[in-house]
């Protein structure tokens, strides 16, 4: 009788032991990292695209080995006094390394040489410091790395978009000019700054004349690129044949000023955006969408990720790690939107 209570122990705790394995959701994670913590900055949770970057990423990390419970991703709600003291809450509780989105990329040599006086590795993200500031790591040998897409190449896309289509559509008043107006994000982020100058830059490149009626900044919102547009068409009316914004929140919001103004996308307007959001690709399906231009979550957070393993595992890491964007039309919406499922 006592054998058989002690077999009945036996396998009582090996299955016990197998559920406990079988319910490990990555929150007390065996893996090879599972014991470093991860200090995530986010520049603000209400950003569409930083949404599925910062979503994308924990999983990414936790499928490298990384513990959930050691993932911790704070939102800096566009406030750079906020996100400092996280990264400073996030120094004294001693992380293993820092990924970094902004709020302003020019506090990026503060931020900095905060972090490396901690001695704790810094991969920035999604917001590009300057070069100037690369530099800076590249001369002090710091372990400090920026991962992202040249914003240089989503601007100049925007502006092929428009041109593919050819002067004999764009120009819906016949007087050679595209006159057009653009929806900035923040201005002292450098991806707004170069999409404003590439997506033109591209247009005067191809030999088109461009005529500006207005520029308004819309912090990568979509109710102020709402606001700016229907305030826009009410100013400037029909001479508007091209809209830029610098994001596709900014240009949802267009979608839904143009259409109270009474105008259609494809015919008497034009409409592009950067990010390639899931609505944003069906509306580029359905017409309501010029294009927009796929900026790479994917292979950005991975990238990052990657970048804060070598850290921690004590390799080198370039100072500058890129990624290409992909214009996005009619021709190949589908496909884009399909990987994004």
């Amino acid at each position: 009788m006592k054998k058989r209570i002690i077999s009945l122990a036996l396998v009582l705790t090996m299955v016990l032991a197998l559920f406990a394995g079988c319910g490990n959701d990555g929150g007390s994670a065996s893996g090879e990292y599972a014991d470093k913590k991860v200090g995530v900055c986010i520049y603000q949770f209400s950003d569409n695209f930083m949404t599925l970057y910062r979503t994308e990423l924990e999983n990414y990390l936790i499928s490298l080995g990384f513990s959930k419970n050691n993932i911790t991703i704070v939102d800096g709600a566009n406030d750079q006094a906020t996100q400092t003291n996280q990264i400073q809450n996030f120094i004294t509780d001693g992380v293993d390394v820092l990924i970094i989105n902004p709020v302003n990329s020019s506090s990026a040599a503060t931020i900095t040489d905060m972090v490396v006086a901690a001695n704790i590795p810094l991969v920035y993200i999604n917001r590009e410091p300057s070069k100037e500031e690369q530099e800076r790591w590249k001369t002090n040998g710091w372990n400090v790395c920026y991962v992202g897409c040249d914003a240089r190449q989503s601007g100049t896309m925007q502006g092929e978009i428009i041109g593919d289509l050819g002067l004999d559509k764009i120009d819906l008043n016949g007087d050679g000019k595209i006159q057009y107006i653009m929806v900035e994000g923040d201005p002292e982020n450098i991806d707004a700054q170069y999409r404003t100058e590439f997506s033109i830059k591209a247009l005067e490149d191809a030999g088109f004349t461009v005529d500006c009626l207005d520029d308004q900044v819309g912090n990568w919102d979509q109710v102020q690129g709402q606001t700016i547009v229907a305030n826009a068409l009410a100013a400037h009316g029909n001479d508007i044949e091209v809209v830029f914004c610098n994001n596709d929140a900014m240009a949802l919001g267009a979608i839904q000023a143009i259409k109270a103004a009474g105008r259609t996308v494809g015919t008497d307007i034009f409409l592009v955006g950067v990010d390639a959001l899931t609505e944003a690709c069906e509306y580029v399906i359905s017409g309501e969408m010029t294009g927009t231009v796929f900026n790479d979550h994917i292979a950005q957070s991975h990238g990052a990720a990657d970048c804060a393993v070598k850290f921690i595992k004590g390799e080198k890491v370039d100072i500058y790690v890129g990624c290409d964007y992909v214009k996005v039309t009619k021709d190949n919406a589908q496909k884009i939107l399909d990987s994004l499922k």
